[in-house]
């Protein structure tokens, strides 16, 4: 295995994580910034306020998304077990 392949692999691995994981860490992001402009102009400085609207939305969104999640990661998986002979050369 060439280094090369090895960095090919790491990046689309890389990409992959990155793909998957933004709908989640948007979805929470977001939440997380509208609860925070909303402790601000109320002035409740509750620190486990946020964590309940974070965990329903991180939830829908992988309700909403894990479909297609899934299929992400199913044609990563695939594509790399259809690539072995190749990548073992």
């Amino acid at each position: 295995m060439t280094p090369e392949t090895v960095l090919y692999l790491g990046r689309e691995a890389l990409y992959t994580i990155l793909l998957v994981s933004a709908p989640i860490l948007g979805g929470s992001l977001l939440v997380g910034l509208l609860i925070s402009v909303f402790q601000a102009t109320t002035q409740i400085q509750e620190q486990t306020l946020t964590f309940v609207p974070k965990i329903v939305v991180v939830l829908l969104v992988v309700a909403f998304f894990g479909p297609w999640m899934l299929k992400v990661l199913s044609a990563f998986t695939t594509n790399l077990f259809i690539n072995i002979p190749q990548l073992i050369k």
